[in-house]
């Protein structure tokens, strides 16, 4: 992603912190970028296209943390903990993450519609932002998917994980409700291990 796109999206956020979406004005944000104007709404086109590729920035952020925690040390329970746990962490962190995770969209926030938007910009990274938002269920099937596929592996052919994929599922849910009704301490990582001890389908 080009620094001034990078930057322009990184002024909008912290904008957003601070004050409700509707209050949030482009030339305030090109200002905290350092660019022009001209430069926001070329690369954006609207104050709704910066929205959707705000929105569109977190949701990858978001699912670049699954991958990591998916992939990192320990074993397949480890990770799917870490998944957990990276998720409760990014929504509590992060206001669009929750959002998106939940389908709640307060009042302070943009709320860009899950649909693909018509988009006339010449910029790529806006024609994808421009592209259709992932749902809360969305998500759900986005990380099982990508559990699977990293906790598999060669050990587990294609056609025998369906009982992975169920617990796979099993604890993206448990993670969500955590995030709808956060537990105490670290319960997230009791309420995920407890899980999988009673639905020993993870290699």
């Amino acid at each position: 992603m080009p620094a001034a796109r990078e930057s322009l999206l990184d002024a909008a956020y912290t904008a957003l912190v601070r004050r409700p979406w509707s209050a949030v004005r482009m030339v305030d944000v090109a200002a905290a970028a350092g660019v022009s104007r001209q430069t926001l709404y070329n690369e954006f086109g609207s104050k709704d296209g910066l929205a959707r590729a705000l929105v569109r920035r977190e949701a990858d952020g978001y699912l670049a943390g699954v991958d990591r925690a998916l992939t990192g040390p320990g074993d397949p329970r480890d990770r799917l903990t870490a998944t957990a746990e990276w998720t409760t962490v990014s929504a509590r962190e992060n206001v669009l993450v929750r959002a998106l995770l939940t389908g709640f969209w307060s009042e302070r926030l943009p709320a860009p519609a899950l649909a693909a938007a018509r988009s006339g910009s010449a910029v790529p990274a806006q024609h994808r932002a421009d592209g259709p938002l992932p749902s809360p269920a969305d998500f759900v099937a986005l990380v099982r998917d990508r559990a699977v596929a990293a906790l598999a592996g060669p050990v587990l052919p294609r056609s025998d994980t369906t009982d992975l994929a169920r617990s796979c599922e099993l604890v993206v849910r448990l993670a969500l409700s955590c995030v709808a009704a956060p537990p105490a301490g670290d319960a997230v990582a009791e309420l995920v291990r407890g899980a999988l001890h009673r639905y020993p389908a993870v290699p």
